[in-house]
């Protein structure tokens, strides 16, 4: 039996053998909408989604997380998404295209990871890059959740790849918001 994890990108549309990066295409949040309030009340980009209800705007951000793999040469990267405040929003927007703009965040984590049962979300700081690469999420250490502990304890490569097979498999099943893709994809410009 080929134990390999293999995929086609959903960028470039190849075959890779290397880890994907496990990517959300939007936040939870936009999920959950039905098809009328996503087409009326919200606005997904590929770096940005805003909701806006009649009572409030929530606000998201595109970001990374770095899963650490104890037993390996390479790690886990997640393409998760993040909200932040109206003014974290507005700051991080003027700043898109500087490539030399570099500040943290507070944020909440926004999409729920296979494997995880989450309640609430995780409290998170962002943290931008110079080079315009995507923002990196850090969850809060002191927060206490399993997906907290794996994140600062670190995974095997065995729980790594019982972790890609999931999310493969989960795209087989249709669920859209879901892509894996190669570790590129932390530059969005």
């Amino acid at each position: 039996m080929d134990n390999s994890i293999k995929y086609t990108c959903e960028c470039c549309g190849k075959s890779h053998e290397s880890w994907p990066a496990l990517t959300f295409i939007s936040p939870d949040n936009y999920n959950c909408l039905p098809q009328q309030d996503k087409d009326n009340i919200a606005e997904l980009k590929s770096d940005t989604c805003i909701i806006n209800y009649p009572d409030q705007i929530d606000r998201f951000i595109r970001c990374i997380l770095i899963q650490t793999v104890t037993d390996h040469c390479e790690d886990l990267d997640y393409g998760l998404w993040v909200s932040l405040s109206d003014k974290s929003f507005q700051d991080y927007m003027e700043n898109f295209d500087d490539q030399n703009h570099e500040t943290q965040y507070f944020g909440w984590l926004c999409n729920n990871i296979p494997g995880y049962e989450f309640s609430e979300s995780i409290p998170t700081t962002v943290y931008t890059k110079k080079g315009n690469q995507r923002p990196e999420i850090v969850p809060h250490k002191n927060f206490d959740h399993p997906f907290v502990r794996d994140y600062y304890n670190g995974i095997t490569k065995k729980e790594a790849e019982r972790r890609i097979k999931t999310m493969l498999q989960k795209i087989e099943d249709h669920q859209p918001e879901l892509k894996v893709t190669r570790s590129w994809w932390k530059f969005w410009k």
